[in-house]
């Protein structure tokens, strides 16, 4: 990996990026679902309400890099740790629309990649939210057509998906393509690669047709395309100093926060008991991410698609603040946006208070947390 990327980590380099209103404009906003998945998801009787509150309301997207939020929803651990507080849950397609309904009040805390939290803390100015948590790195991979590319190099003058105009791994691929000295207009992904931005659900079946020869997508994308007969031929992981970068974090509207921070810490240590529970029963986890799956989309995925999908991610209390700044960076590096201040999007305060209570390490925020 180019010196720049473990440079900017290593240094904890401050990168901040303005909202991308053409990539929020074209991305389309999914629908939400608030059924029960499993009995335990219900309150256990007798228990008491935190602060008094009836319920918490909750936000992720269906795929495996909410690993997290699928495995502590589907075995009832965020439940456990609210006690007669009730989790209400509410699933997303994109992040825009979950950034929406955290300003709205529609929900109250949600797991959401690095970029729309950005740019949501942005556009509010700094205002709306803060991330208070990690929970997944990795799970991103340059798939392509092996019949048509072979090689890295090979890449250049093919036409490669990337979700969205904007998101995570659209801005991951255009430093990438950066990296090898190729040019490329950001908005139009017109240049020495055609960037196809293309929606994850229908990615695969643009792969089938043949009108992309690859695509940079996280998993379950990446995986379903192996399955239809690609080839990895990059994991994004392996850009990056410890192979370590943050795919999914924990936001939280601050006014949640300042008004109900024993329920937001009650979420935290559900989530730090879901990823010890994670790694010690990865099979038993595993399943339980496709079952609750299978309720929020109604399909569950095959095991050729999960069984590698699951493997290459990371579950991790984690926020990896600094690799937070290399993203960003690489936003601005591209033209994308423009640098605004992202000091105060952290607040690590009650997730290092319940790892400490759970005799974990506590984790940093990179210089860029609440003075």
């Amino acid at each position: 990996m180019p010196a720049i990327r473990s440079n900017l980590v290593r240094r904890g380099i401050t990168a901040a990026v303005a909202l991308p209103l053409l990539a929020l404009a074209a991305c389309s906003y999914g629908s939400e679902s608030k059924s029960d998945s499993s009995s335990k998801e219900k309150v256990a009787a007798g228990s008491s309400k935190i602060d008094g509150l009836d319920t918490v309301k909750i936000g992720y997207f269906g795929n495996l890099t909410h690993a997290t939020a699928l495995v502590g929803r589907q075995e009832g651990l965020f439940q456990k740790a609210l006690g007669g507080t009730k989790a209400e849950y509410s699933t997303f397609n994109a992040g825009p629309s979950e950034i929406e309904a955290l300003n709205s009040g529609s929900i109250d805390i949600g797991w959401i990649g690095p970029s729309p939290a950005i740019n949501g803390f942005t556009k509010s100015q700094g205002k709306s939210l803060r991330i208070i948590g990690g929970s997944a790195s990795g799970g991103v991979k340059l798939v392509v057509d092996p019949k048509k590319i072979k090689s890295l190099k090979d890449v250049k003058g093919k036409k490669i998906a990337t979700p969205q105009l904007g998101n995570t791994q659209d801005v991951a691929f255009l430093n990438w393509i950066a990296d090898q000295g190729w040019k490329v207009d950001a908005q139009s992904g017109k240049g020495d690669v055609s960037v196809v931005r293309t929606d994850n659900k229908i990615t695969p079946d643009a792969y089938k047709s043949g009108s992309i020869d690859g695509a940079w997508v996280p998993e379950p994308t990446a995986s379903k395309l192996v399955a239809e007969g690609g080839k990895v031929l990059l994991d994004e992981a392996s850009l990056w100093p410890d192979k370590k970068f943050v795919i999914t974090n924990i936001i939280v509207s601050q006014k949640f926060l300042k008004e109900h921070p024993k329920v937001v810490e009650a979420v935290l240590k559900g989530s730090v008991d879901t990823n010890k529970w994670i790694s010690a029963n990865p099979g038993q986890a595993k399943a339980a991410a496709n079952a609750q799956l299978k309720v929020d989309s109604g399909k569950e995925l095959p095991a050729k698609v999960l069984d590698p999908a699951w493997k290459s991610i990371q579950i991790t209390n984690d926020p990896l603040a600094s690799t937070l700044n290399t993203e960003a960076e690489h936003a601005v590096k591209a033209g994308l946006l423009k640098k605004p201040d992202l000091n105060g999007i952290y607040d690590l305060t009650l997730l290092n208070k319940v790892l400490g209570a759970a005799g974990e390490s506590t984790v940093d925020d990179a210089g860029l947390g609440v003075k």
